[in-house]
């Protein structure tokens, strides 16, 4: 499920670089077939699940101006994340903050701790 106009998902914003993820369920296979087996995900502390949301991404600094005739504007720049809405994420667990959130289990997951992207999207 991803985040719709009718749903109370678009009230949360995540902050920099940190996604928020939904798990898939243990025995769940893309249609790409890619899978996680039940032993990997105990074992490994590592587990799948779908970018329902995304930060902006990582803060730059922005250079000094030295024309003080400028309006004194602090626009925040940042740089992208790789990960998107919808991509199936393979993340490390124990990196990973676990929320609950109308009564659902979600994760929010910093991009570094994300090991793996699938993007179902023509080449």
């Amino acid at each position: 499920m991803l985040v719709s106009p009718d749903n109370k998902l678009k009230k949360l914003i995540v902050i920099g670089d940190r996604v928020l993820v939904r798990l898939t369920q243990a025995n769940e296979k893309t249609a790409s077939g890619l899978y996680l087996p039940p032993g990997v995900q105990e074992k490994e502390k590592v587990q799948q699940g779908y970018v329902i949301r995304t930060g902006p991404g990582y803060a730059i600094p922005m250079p000094p101006e030295e024309e003080s005739w400028k309006q004194a504007d602090e626009q925040v720049k940042y740089i992208p994340l790789q990960a998107k809405e919808g991509d199936l994420a393979i993340f490390l667990l124990n990196a990973a903050t676990e929320i609950m959130y109308n009564n659902e289990k979600f994760f929010i997951v910093p991009q570094n701790a994300i090991l793996l992207l699938e993007r179902d999207e023509e080449l």
